[in-house]
């Protein structure tokens, strides 16, 4: 009982998923990070380029 002990706490293996799981995370919040703080930015730039290709055909006619 005492050498399964020992070798339980001299177990390393499930560090690695640990490690994986943590920087998972850290990846994840940074994508969100990121784009929650480029959409307001993204989306006023859609709608200038919208307001600028309707601008361009008016009347029905381009030229």
């Amino acid at each position: 009982m005492l050498n399964f002990i020992k070798n339980f706490r001299n177990d390393e293996d499930g560090a690695v998923t640990v490690d994986f799981v943590v920087l998972t995370a850290a990846i994840v919040v940074l994508g969100l990070a990121v784009g929650t703080a480029i959409s307001s930015g993204a989306g006023q730039l859609a709608n200038d380029i919208e307001a600028d290709l309707l601008s361009q055909c008016s009347n029905g006619s381009c030229d």
